[in-house]
Order: structure tokens, then C-alpha cells, then sequence
């Protein structure tokens, strides 16, 4: 490549090129710039599907809620979060996916909550409603509230893999080891398996 000034021969031809000015290199660095963060970018965020076109996926009727997928991801804070299928939550005052079972009284401190992140995100709506939401930044996929739903209140809450997280292993090392065998390839185009009639628009 010429520097800034000189005139550029193509080895091919042999014809000259007229010099590049500092416009023309500003403009072809930032060009590769732009470039390579969008590389950058499509590496952090696939969607992760396989030459086929399938990604991995968790079956909310299959998963047993075990924490694997917070241990047994490859990312540091597993790409499996939990989503809120607000379609066939009930907005219970007393919700067994927030608070533990026999908690003797309904407040929001830490120690008041099964999430050990505290992902679930409680707001009064009115009396006696209450809504609950994720906070996904900080949900680590470990289920304690997904089992909290499942067992006493309508199975709401319920874990997905994020293929906006996900880097798309062909191996998941948390299907490889989850013991229900929960994990199942799903086509790229439809990547969530969605619980209620609409389910989290995920």
C-alpha cells in the first residue's frame, strides 16, 4: 500500500495509481475499523446455528430446574437465563418464584429471596397483585425460581437458552451434561420454546 503522497503501481497491469491522500487513508482505516468491530460483534452475538441451521435449545417441559446450566456453561454467566411467560403468571402477592417457601414475611430484602442474584424483580400493580420480571443481566440460569413457580404456582417462570449470549458450540457442554436430557436441537429461525399462548416475546 502507498503511503500518503506516493503514487501506487498494480502489479498486474503495471499501471499507476494516483497517490493516496490522508482523506483516502483516514477513510480506509476507519473503513477497517468498522470492520472488524462488526466481526467482533457477529463473534460475541450469533446466533449460533450449525451448517443446518439448528441451534440448541431447553425444553421447559423436560427441564428438572437441577442448576446445571449455571455450572456447565462455557461463558462465565451462562447463556441459559429464565423468561417470564406474563400470560400465564397469576401476579400472586405471595410468589414462590421470589420468595421462599415458608417465608414469614413478604418484604423484598435479600434475605427474603430465593434468587441468589436477585434477578426477580417484584412491582405492585394493586391489590393484592404483584408483578414479577427478570432482570436477564443478572440471571445465572441456576432454576431456584423456576422450581419455586413449577411447584406451587402456575410454571411461569421457565429457563431458554439466549442466542443472543449464546457463542453457538456445536457440543453445549450443558446439554452434554444435563441429566433430563432436556437440551434438543431447534430450527435457527424459531430458537425459543415459548410456554402459555404467547409466551415472553424472547
Amino acid at each position: 500500500m502507498a503511503r500518503s503522497g506516493e503514487a501506487a503501481v498494480s502489479a498486474e497491469s503495471g499501471r499507476v495509481d494516483p497517490p493516496l491522500s490522508r482523506r483516502d487513508l483516514l477513510r480506509m482505516g476507519l473503513g477497517g475499523a468498522a470492520g472488524l468491530a462488526l466481526g467482533g460483534l457477529a463473534f460475541v452475538t450469533p446466533v449460533g446455528k450449525d451448517e443446518r441451521g439448528w441451534v440448541w435449545q431447553l425444553d421447559p417441559d423436560l427441564c428438572i430446574q437441577c442448576e446445571g446450566c449455571a455450572d456447565n456453561c462455557v461463558l462465565p454467566q451462562s447463556a441459559v437465563r429464565c423468561v417470564h411467560a406474563f400470560d400465564v403468571c397469576g401476579y400472586c402477592k405471595l410468589c414462590f418464584g421470589f420468595f421462599p417457601p415458608g417465608a414469614q414475611t413478604l418484604h423484598e430484602g435479600a434475605e427474603n429471596q430465593i434468587c441468589p442474584t436477585g434477578a426477580v424483580q417484584r412491582r405492585f400493580v394493586e391489590d393484592p397483585y404483584y408483578e414479577y420480571a427478570i432482570d436477564e443481566s443478572l440471571c445465572i440460569g441456576c432454576g431456584r425460581c423456576v422450581k419455586g413457580c413449577n411447584a406451587f404456582g402456575n410454571g411461569s417462570l421457565y429457563l431458554q437458552v439466549r442466542h443472543d449470549i449464546c457463542v453457538g458450540c456445536n457440543e453445549c457442554s450443558i446439554a452434554r451434561s444435563c441429566p433430563a436430557q432436556a437440551f434438543k436441537r431447534v430450527p435457527a429461525e424459531r430458537p425459543y420454546l415459548h410456554k402459555g399462548k404467547a409466551g415472553e416475546d424472547a
